[in-house]
């Protein structure tokens, strides 16, 4: 699940481990899967799925594509049908990484032999808009920012590299520098040395963007801005080393394809009459990826477990002396237990969401095995890009690979692994949130209640967070919303957010395979029972506008 707000940057923990990562053992228990949903299975595939290897599966890398083949695999080896683009599983997803090259670079006339390289002589920042060249431009010296008495005149800067130094830290008010500079080629911020490396990872990390529209459009003939760099004082002493000197090379940012996709499968129903109808099955295959600043595994667990109870939807606040001492005990016992400091890199995302998507492949296994399918066909979709913003399920949603109007209800599962109750408040073995399943339709939400008493589930529904105006947005925050704007009866399953939310910790080894298999079961029992009902859902509910913004 994305974040309600812009992802915060990774806190910095007592012990903290730098360039390093940690390799978790793997299970024990490896082996082909059942037809039965199982705990064992679930744990099988999610130690696959979400393992380091995965490198946290962030859309638009190789790791997510890496990931997406495992699904793939097992879809084949199901026997389903292939429902992407070309008769395969695929659904290709238009994303762009918005960033420098990989060989983008500085020399400085004058400056023999040095060659100065993003990423570790100097960061970009993404001005959102077309940029002017540094490319033959000369240096010349902005003054210190904060002191405007050493600041040079606007006019003097006018097709220039501009250097500025900061009093202290490594910020500077960007906005006020490309406006008092607005007609500089460049400038550079000679601060780099002194940032913090999570944050200097963190602008490395350029974002990955729809292309139709939800990349940063320029406008044609639009002003271009000034390229805006934070460099290291090595070259802001080559820079500035005499009097005008000229910088080569070409910096700015452009826009490169990053792939990414959806994986959609199809399981045909049985009924002539009713197998053009689908009850969709949801999940998202991509997660956060990783960081460039390892922190100690256990640290970070004692410090989310003290004082930060949703992870990275908590607030971060300075620990209290009294936090510290239970911090500090708890990571000591966490040491000793694992022998040490344990220093962890990989945002795994086993509950969000690898939970949903291996749940995913067991229904799906589990339905290819009866004899007879459901009455109504079943697409099973692995979005890629939610936690970018639901990019994958917006796309696919825009121009689906079976009728839209065929699909009758989504069924969307994302962190339905956890739900203790250390986890949320009042969870339990009988613990999971619905969302949105009496939005559009009346009759689904009654039919999950049903299904849940008739089947002996056991689960005692909470539906607190499906609140109109509930400020965690949950409805607004996931793939099914992307279904609801176009007036599909959607539900959301979750067993809720948690200490490792969005986290390093989020590991399989935190799961609750019981708990999470019943979920699964639940699931299954309510597509079936959606697939084989008489009629369509009745949609009784007003349908929002599909391009308007959602509003919980």
């Amino acid at each position: 699940m994305p974040r309600a707000a812009t992802l915060s940057l990774l806190c910095c923990l007592p012990g903290a481990l730098h360039g390093q990562r940690v390799t978790k053992a793997a299970p024990t228990d490896t082996g082909p899967t059942t037809a039965a949903i199982t705990p064992a299975d679930l744990r099988r595939r999610l130690y696959v799925f979400a393992a380091d290897s995965m490198m946290g599966r962030a859309a638009g890398t190789a790791d997510n594509l890496r990931a997406t083949a495992y699904i793939e695999r097992e879809l084949r080896r199901l026997g389903l049908v292939p429902g992407g683009d070309g008769g395969s599983f695929f659904q290709q997803v238009p994303l762009v990484r918005r960033g420098v090259g990989q060989d983008a670079a500085l020399t400085i006339d004058g400056v023999d032999g040095a060659r100065f390289v993003a990423g570790r002589d100097f960061l970009v920042r993404d001005p959102g808009a077309a940029q002017r060249s540094v490319d033959g431009a000369a240096t010349v010296y902005g003054g210190t920012w904060g002191d405007s008495s050493t600041y040079v005149a606007p006019a003097a800067a006018n097709g220039k590299l501009v250097v500025v130094d900061v009093r202290r830290g490594w910020e500077a008010d960007r906005a006020h520098l490309l406006k008092r500079y607005r007609g500089a080629a460049g400038i550079a911020v000679a601060s780099y040395d002194s940032m913090p490396p999570d944050v200097r990872g963190a602008l490395s990390d350029t974002p990955v963007s729809l292309a139709d529209g939800e990349a940063p459009v320029v406008t044609t003939g639009a002003t271009p801005a000034p390229v805006f760099l934070y460099v290291t004082r090595a070259l802001r002493a080559a820079l500035l080393g005499a009097p005008g000197r000229t910088v080569r090379g070409d910096v700015a940012f452009g826009d490169q394809p990053a792939p990414a996709r959806n994986v959609v499968a199809i399981l045909p129903g049985s009924d002539p009459a009713m197998r053009g109808q689908y009850v969709a099955l949801g999940a998202h295959n991509d997660h956060v990826g990783y960081t460039r600043n390892p922190v100690d595994h256990d640290s970070m667990r004692a410090v989310l477990t003290v004082a930060r109870p949703l992870g990275a939807d908590s607030p971060e606040r300075p620990l209290t002396a009294a936090q510290q001492r239970r911090v500090r005990a708890l990571t000591d016992s966490l040491h000793r237990a694992h022998g040490g400091a344990r220093p962890d890199s990989i945002y795994n995302g086993a509950d969000d969401d690898g939970s949903g998507s291996m749940a995913l492949l067991e229904i799906a296994e589990q339905l290819a095995s009866l004899p007879t399918a459901p009455k109504r066909s079943i697409v099973f979709v692995w979005h890629t890009g939610e936690e970018l913003g639901l990019y994958g399920s917006q796309w696919f949603t825009d121009h689906p690979t079976v009728p839209r109007d065929s699909i009758v209800a989504q069924l969307n599962m994302d962190m339905i692994g956890r739900g203790s109750a250390s986890d949320v408040t009042g969870g339990g073995p009988a613990y999971l949130q619905l969302i949105g399943s009496r939005r559009l339709s009346t009759e689904l939400g009654d039919l999950i209640e049903r299904v849940n008493r008739e089947t002996d589930a056991g689960f005692r529904f909470d539906y607190a967070y499906d609140a109109n105006g509930h400020p965690e947005q949950y409805y607004c925050r996931s793939d099914h919303y992307e279904y609801a704007r176009y007036g599909i009866p959607i539900t959301f399953f979750s067993t809720g957010g948690h200490r490792d939310y969005h986290e390093v910790t989020d590991e399989p080894q935190y799961i609750d395979y019981d708990h999470y298999a019943r979920v699964t079961t639940l699931v299954r029992d309510v597509a079936v029972r959606i697939a084989n009902l008489d009629h369509r859902l009745v949609v009784d509910r007003a349908k929002p506008d599909p391009h308007g913004e959602c509003r919980q």
